[in-house]
Parts: structure tokens; C-alpha cells; sequence
């Protein structure tokens, strides 16, 4: 049996969210627990030239809507960036998840084969969908939720691999 690229990629979304959903929550009632300003948190960051904590969440959020739109060839939902609370994320991810729900694989069949164009920066790069989803997509996704487990974790919220991949 062939693996698709709807199996491979938005049930992987779909995890990893709720598993980053659960992160937030963590974190929410660990700063609720400290008497922490959750905007701690929201703004913290690993290094000085990288995003905060909401920004890696936003971009978790785009990459996987935006890798499944691209797969699946519909429009991808645009979402204004806004949040600055872990509601507001939460809110975020459930949107996304809403979405992702939505598409269905008859959608993605063939999307292997399918070119998907990006504009990065000042450039366009064009892709096959199987080497975008594995190549850029899915990296892209997992960098921007390790790195909002790695700032929580970081700044002492109580939370191990087992929380990153969720329960098996």
C-alpha cells in the first residue's frame, strides 16, 4: 500500500497542532500558577534575531494551512497576524484546524505531481508537491513548533518530548 500525500500530511498537521494546543495550555496555567504575565511568554524568544513565541505559533499555523492549501489547490485562508495572548493563539490554531478538517483527500490525489510556487523573499521557487511537503512544508512546520516548545521550555514551563508528540 502507497502512502498519499493527504496521509502524510494532514493528519501530521492536525496532530502536531492539538500537541502545540496542549503545549499553550501548559503554559498558560504555568504562568497562571507562577502569577507570571503571560506576555512573558507570548514575547519571549531564544536569541534576539529570532521570532517571539507568537510569531513561531502564527507561522506553525501558516505553514501547515498554507502547505495544505498549496497541496490541495484552493486558496489559502489568510489570517491577520494579530494575537498577542495565548486565547488569541489557541483561537489561531483551532482556526486552522477547522480548516485543515475541511479538505478532504480526493483533494490532494495527484498533488505529487503538482507544481507549487512560492514567493520567498525576493524570489520564486517552484517545487513538485511530494519534494515541497517533504522538502520545505514539513520542515518548515516542525522548525516553527520546536521552537515554540524550546522557548516554553526554556523559560521553565513543565513540559517534556511526551508533550511535543502527544499521547501514541
Amino acid at each position: 500500500m502507497s502512502l498519499s500525500i493527504y496521509q502524510a500530511s494532514i493528519p501530521t498537521f492536525i496532530r502536531t497542532l492539538n500537541n502545540l494546543s496542549a503545549i499553550l495550555e501548559k503554559a498558560a496555567a504555568h504562568a497562571e500558577a507562577k502569577k507570571i504575565d503571560p506576555s512573558v511568554f507570548i514575547n519571549a524568544r531564544l536569541a534576539p534575531d529570532m521570532f517571539a513565541l507568537a510569531r513561531q505559533v502564527q507561522i506553525a499555523s501558516d505553514s501547515a494551512k498554507g502547505g495544505a492549501a498549496r497541496l490541495a489547490g484552493v486558496e489559502v485562508p489568510s489570517y491577520a497576524d494579530t494575537e498577542t495572548t495565548f486565547p488569541e493563539l489557541q483561537a489561531r490554531i483551532a482556526k486552522t484546524l477547522d480548516f485543515l478538517k475541511s479538505l478532504k483527500a480526493e483533494q490532494l490525489e495527484g498533488s505529487e505531481d503538482r507544481t507549487v510556487t512560492l514567493k520567498l523573499r525576493n524570489q520564486e521557487v517552484s517545487f513538485g508537491g511530494r519534494d515541497f511537503l517533504f522538502g520545505f512544508s514539513l520542515p518548515n512546520f516542525f522548525f516553527h513548533v520546536t521552537t515554540a516548545y524550546n522557548i516554553l521550555r526554556h523559560n521553565g514551563v513543565d513540559i517534556g518530548k511526551m508533550d511535543f508528540l502527544g499521547g501514541l
